[in-house]
Formats: C-alpha cells, sequence, structure tokens
C-alpha cells in the first residue's frame, strides 16, 4: 500500500495495536526504532526540552511565540492534542501537512518491522524524523509522561533544560510521592546542560538540585535567580537584568510565572532575540484550550470557557482564577478520565462555583458523570450529572442567572468542546 493509499488517522490507528500487553516504562523500544531510523533525534537544531506537571504547554507555547517573533524557524513537539493529532507537530512553524504526516508514520512503520511499541513512542520517533528533514534554528520538546524514561529523552545533547512547576500526577507511572515525581521529571537533566527551573514545592526542589549537583548542571532557579510580577498592566521580569515587558496574551494570574521561566529560558540561549521579540512574542501566544474564551457562543450576560486542566495543580490555577471572577456568578462543567481521582481537582474548584455539574464525555476512559458527581459530594459539595456537555450548558442557560460557565477536567474533553463547536 502506498502512501497515498492511507490516511493519518487509518495510520494512528493502526499504529496503536504495536501497543505492549504490559506497558513498562523504558527506552529499549524507541531506541531501537530510532536506531532502525539512522537516529533522526541527533540531527535536530538546538533543542529545549521542557518537563513538569504544570505549566509545560504555556512555557512552550510562549517560547515558540518570542523565538518566531525573532523571526526564528522553529519546530515544537507537544503533547496531547485538542482536536488533530498534526496538532502535536510543528515543523518550521507549520502545522505538519497531511502528507508529511503519512510519510513519517509510514516510515517509522516500516522500520519498526511489527515489533511492540507504544503509541507515544512510535510517534515521537516520527515527530523526530519530520524534524530531522526540515531545516529550523531551534527546536521545542514537550516530555509527555515524566521525563528520565520519556520517549523524548532520547535527545543526548539538548541545548537547554526547563522543569515547570511539579505536583501529584500519573502516579501509577512516576511514583505516589511528590519526591519521587519529581526524580522522574528530574530525569531530562544533561550533565553541564543549563536548567531553567521554575517555582517548585520544597520537596521536589531539593529532589532538582540533588541531581543538578550530581551531573554539574548550572541552575537558574525562579525567585533565587529570576521572577516576574505584574503591575498596571506592565510585567516586570528580573534576572540578568530588568526587563519591562507586556502581560501575557494568556488568561489567567499564573501565566505571569510561565512567563518569567519562558523569558529566563530564551534569555540563556544564545539565539538573537532581543528584548522587543520577547514582548511581541507575549502578546501573540497561541495555546487553546487553557483559559480559552469561546467567543460569539454565549448569550448576552454570560461567558463560555475552557480549561484542560486536570490534576491538583491545575485546580490550584482555577481556584486563583475564580477569585478574579467574583462580579458574576460561575457554574463548573466538570469531565474527567478514569485515569485521575476526580476529588483533588473537583473539590477544591468546585467549592468557587455557585453550581457544579458533572458530564460523562465522548471517550473510551471518560469518568462516569455519577463518579464524579460522588467525589463532589465527598467533598460536601452538590453536584448534579448531565449526559454530555451540551446538556449542562443548556441546563445552566435555561435555570441560571447569567454569569460565567468554565469547561474544565480533562483535555479530551475540551477537544471534545472544540470539535462539535467545527461542525
Amino acid at each position: 500500500m502506498s502512501s497515498r493509499d492511507v490516511t493519518s488517522a487509518q495510520l494512528l490507528e493502526r499504529l496503536g495495536r504495536y501497543h505492549p500487553k504490559v506497558i513498562d516504562l523504558s527506552l529499549e523500544r524507541v531506541e531501537r526504532l530510532l536506531n532502525a531510523l539512522d537516529r533522526p533525534q541527533d540531527k535536530l537544531p538546538p533543542v529545549i526540552h521542557i518537563a513538569g506537571t504544570n505549566g509545560k504547554g504555556s512555557v512552550t507555547a510562549m517560547m515558540r511565540a518570542m523565538l518566531e517573533a525573532a523571526g526564528l524557524r522553529v519546530h515544537v513537539y507537544t503533547s496531547p492534542h485538542l482536536v488533530r493529532f498534526h496538532e502535536r507537530i510543528r515543523v518550521a512553524g507549520e502545522i505538519i501537512s497531511e502528507d508529511a504526516l503519512v510519510q513519517v508514520l509510514g516510515d517509522c512503520e516500516r522500520a519498526n518491522d511489527g515489533q511492540p511499541i507504544t503509541f507515544f513512542e512510535i510517534t515521537t520517533a516520527a515527530a523526530f524524523l519530520a524534524f530531522a528533514r526540515t531545516p529550523a534554528d531551534v527546536c521545542l520538546l514537550e516530555t509527555g509522561l515524566g521525563g528520565r524514561l520519556d520517549a523524548t529523552n532520547m535527545v543526548a545533547s539538548p541545548a537547554l533544560t526547563v522543569i515547570t512547576p511539579i505536583s501529584m500526577d500519573h502516579e501509577q507511572y512516576l511514583g505516589g510521592d511528590l519526591a519521587s515525581i519529581a526524580a522522574e521529571k528530574a530525569g531530562i537533566l544533561k550533565a553541564g546542560i543549563p536548567c531553567v527551573v521554575a517555582r517548585q514545592e520544597p520537596e521536589a526542589a531539593a529532589v532538582i538540585a540533588t541531581h543538578a549537583e550530581e551531573l554539574g548542571c548550572p541552575l537558574w532557579r525562579q525567585v533565587d535567580d529570576f521572577g516576574a510580577m505584574a503591575e498596571n498592566g506592565v510585567m516586570y521580569w528580573e534576572g540578568d537584568e530588568m526587563l519591562r515587558l507586556p502581560i501575557p496574551s494568556l488568561p489567567g494570574p499564573h501565566q505571569i510565572d510561565n512567563a518569567a521561566v519562558a523569558v529566563a529560558a530564551i534569555r540563556l540561549m544564545p539565539l538573537d532575540v532581543q528584548v522587543h521579540h520577547i514582548g511581541q512574542g507575549l502578546t501573540r501566544i497561541d495555546w487553546p484550550g487553557r483559559l480559552q474564551r469561546l467567543e460569539g457562543q454565549a448569550p448576552e450576560g454570560w461567558e463560555i470557557w475552557l480549561d484542560a486542566g486536570h490534576n491538583p495543580g491545575a485546580a490550584q490555577v482555577l481556584v486563583a482564577q475564580a477569585e478574579s471572577w467574583r462580579d458574576r456568578p460561575l457554574h463548573v462543567v466538570a469531565g474527567m478520565l478514569n485515569t485521575r481521582d476526580p476529588r483533588p481537582f473537583v473539590g477544591p474548584v468546585g467549592r468557587q462555583a455557585a453550581s457544579l455539574r458533572a458530564i460523562t464525555f465522548h471517550h473510551p476512559d471518560s469518568l462516569p458523570a455519577a463518579a464524579i458527581a460522588q467525589a463532589a459530594r465527598d467533598e460536601g459539595l452538590q453536584a448534579a450529572e448531565f449526559a454530555t456537555w451540551r446538556d449542562a450548558l443548556t441546563d445552566i442557560l435555561a435555570k441560571e442567572q447569567p454569569g460565567r460557565v468554565l469547561i474544565c477536567g480533562s483535555v479530551a474533553l475540551v477537544g471534545e468542546v472544540l470539535r462539535d463547536l467545527e461542525r
């Protein structure tokens, strides 16, 4: 079958069948495949490798915006996607084309030769292949899960590493306490390569510092070495010097911290990015699904917002945002995957809301609305149950006074909303 006879969707579905029966976090499978592909990960432009629990997508989007404002060609690898898989792979500034995606996926399938490999591993190899075949000035690689044994960690010599805030997430794979999770994230550190470290809980900061000392990695730490504050519509960043910059275009007070990390990373790279490029980038950030307002979708007096946050750290961010939304009632629509305990998310977020509606969405791993509602009740909250996000929204608009609706709890849910609205 030629590449013209198959779509990327068909190929992606087929690649999922090679998934191992038992997932052991390991780099052996992806290393075997990359060797068969002549090691494309060694043929990339300078790499900034980003790990963390919260904010890594926002920080990556900010860095991309700054670099592209300077006229640089930027490869970007992120996951998961919202609407189409193609979003995960940006080749020299453009989302990968269907033809190019089919080509690299097909090449990876042939090189894998039917052997067990995870979906993320083989699609990461495809991204490396796409990046190696197109010239660019810099490559931004976001880890998928953890860091130490993440497929993106096959890049042996990044130019810079970045660790965004770490919180409890994916405990079944990364460990049951913050120190264990931080050790996995710190696995992206490389000997002698500098690392920008976002504000961390003390346990996580200690683990990162220990790993860095063992490897001789210079750390540039938020609070200790750089930081930012917003005042009167201006962001003041202080590190190697004081910069006066625009407020980031992504909403939410937490984005000031994310922007501080992104600016620090750009300042450490030996690239021709001037202060005005950084400022331009901060006003042009493209990162859908993160406190995204749905324009033109709400009746008069209403606002509808989406956020893909789903873990305790994301809950803290949404609680902080809700504090600035006291001018009108907030109604939360929550849908989550069954891989997560909903209580640490639904509890804090639900306590900020005038009402909470739990939903099931169209994903094989969607947590039933009844389970989310029960988790809310366990937290002392009331929650209604609905079959879809549209049903929940219709109920809110019919019964409540004008206010804000926040649809949140899963990247997959936000992607479903955006896909539904495209139809």
